[in-house]
């Protein structure tokens, strides 16, 4: 008697993916892709920056718009005077120590009156200083 043997098959069995199946891979691929992964990064840090200053503005003392100001204020002198202008008290919003020069409690204070031709600045006997953490910062 002869043996029957099997023949070879053409083609290979593929299990049959479903619609869903489908959907599910064209998903994944479609968030893994190198451009929205991109995107992602580099919007990262403009996404910390909103919770940073969502935060800030609900943990303040001061009012929003005033929080907002000293939040500003940050920046510099120049930042903030183009919002508001100065000068900003000691404890108030707005205020900062590095944007106080000379130490008197008023920052981004602008001189009102124009100099006199003639007259020379009297300097006192000691030179004022202030101190920011561990740094001295003297006035020439």
């Amino acid at each position: 008697m002869p043996v029957d043997t099997p023949k070879p098959e053409t083609e290979p069995i593929t299990p049959k993916v479903s619609r869903r199946q489908k959907r599910a891979d064209a998903l994944r691929k479609r968030a893994l892709s190198p451009v929205r992964i991109l995107i992602m990064v580099l919007m990262l840090p403009l996404t910390i920056l909103s919770i940073v200053v969502a935060v800030f503005l609900r943990t303040s003392g001061y009012e929003r718009e005033e929080a907002l100001i000293h939040l500003i204020a940050l920046a510099g002198c120049d930042a903030v005077e183009t919002i508001v202008p100065g000068p900003f008290l000691a404890g108030g919003p707005g205020y900062h120590p590095r944007n106080d020069p000379d130490g008197d409690g008023v920052a981004c204070e602008t001189l009102s009156g124009t100099p006199v031709s003639g007259a020379v600045p009297q300097r006192t006997g000691t030179r004022p200083s202030r101190t920011v953490g561990t740094a001295k910062f003297v006035r020439p």
